[in-house]
């Protein structure tokens, strides 16, 4: 089913935002209403539709942004939803909470999913789609939160907004335990990284595709978004073979993946626009921290070079 017809949308590039600058991070120093604005002026030319994903106060700041200086973008607004269940299998020993923890979390994401939806009900020529949470049901999470509770999150959210409303998840979840999710959501959000899975720069796209197909089979009646794909470019060793890692091969999946985009009018959101230096270990080379098209001091990387040199 495709996305844009169904939701008379035109179809457009897409990318996922988040804007904490070298000393800031969520929870702690947000970018000013400056910086965002300086991001948003560097993104419009190149993207019309942008991931937040959030109802935090970066996100206030964005929302402000582009409604003040009159920005043409589309917003997909999340709700990040905390753990609400330990999960013992995590892999980097995350995820485990004592119970006036998990309590809080419950509490906290019932807040969040009531801004959600009073957000979405302040800005609805700006916010065209809700997504109840991100990787919280994926067995490695560190915020597990049980498919039933995002379920109800879903339910609520359709209840009192007007946007169609989705979850964003790794797309192997989606083959299996969020079946009873599928049929509430109005569209699936799916995440593929196929260097996270160790796959070659010359696989990506083919596996990208293979992973789509999988989901799309298993519910043709549904809309599917890419919510999240990227290929870092500098990694540590952790997950990420360092060998296929690089802004040449960069520069080859976004091309090839906007391609594939477009000719199947499929949304994809590139993850992402900025370096983070907050994200992940303290080394330098953690591959959490390299994940931009541009880096931490808004320079472009090789992609974004050609396609800067291409506008002008």
């Amino acid at each position: 089913m495709n996305f844009f017809e169904q939701f008379n949308l035109p179809f457009a590039k897409a990318v996922c935002y988040s804007g904490f600058r070298d000393g800031q991070q969520p929870g702690g120093v947000i970018p000013s209403y400056a910086e965002v604005k300086e991001d948003l002026l560097l993104l419009q030319p190149h993207w019309t539709y942008l991931r937040l994903y959030d109802c935090d106060a970066h996100a206030q700041t964005v929302l402000e942004v582009i409604a003040k200086e009159k920005l043409g973008f589309k917003i997909m607004l999340g709700a990040y939803i905390e753990a609400e269940m330990n999960n013992f299998g995590c892999p980097w020993g995350g995820g485990i909470y004592d119970e006036a923890q998990l309590t809080l979390n419950r509490q906290k994401n019932d807040a969040k999913i009531q801004r959600l939806i009073d957000w979405a009900n302040d800005f609805p020529h700006i916010i065209f789609s809700l997504s109840v949470g991100n990787e919280a049901c994926v067995d490695w999470t560190d915020h597990y939160v049980p498919v039933s509770r995002v379920v109800d999150f879903a339910m609520r959210v359709k209840q009192h907004a007007t946007q169609p409303v989705t979850f964003c998840e790794n797309y192997v979840p989606w083959l299996n335990k969020l079946e009873p999710l599928a049929e509430v959501v109005d569209f699936i959000s799916i995440h593929t990284y196929p260097v996270w899975e160790y796959k070659h720069i010359h696989e990506a796209i083919e596996y990208t595709n293979d992973n789509y197909n999988a989901v799309a089979k298993l519910y043709p009646h549904k809309a599917i978004a890419v919510t999240e794909a990227g290929w870092a470019t500098n990694s540590n060793g952790r997950g990420i073979d360092p060998g296929h890692v690089n802004e040449q091969n960069q520069q080859a999946y976004y091309k090839d993946l906007m391609e594939w985009s477009a000719k199947k009018q499929i949304p994809v959101f590139f993850f992402e626009a900025f370096d983070e230096k907050w994200k992940g270990s303290a080394h330098p080379l953690e591959p959490e921290k390299h994940w931009g098209l541009f880096r931490t001091d808004r320079t472009p990387k090789l992609v974004m070079q050609d396609a800067i040199s291409f506008q002008l």
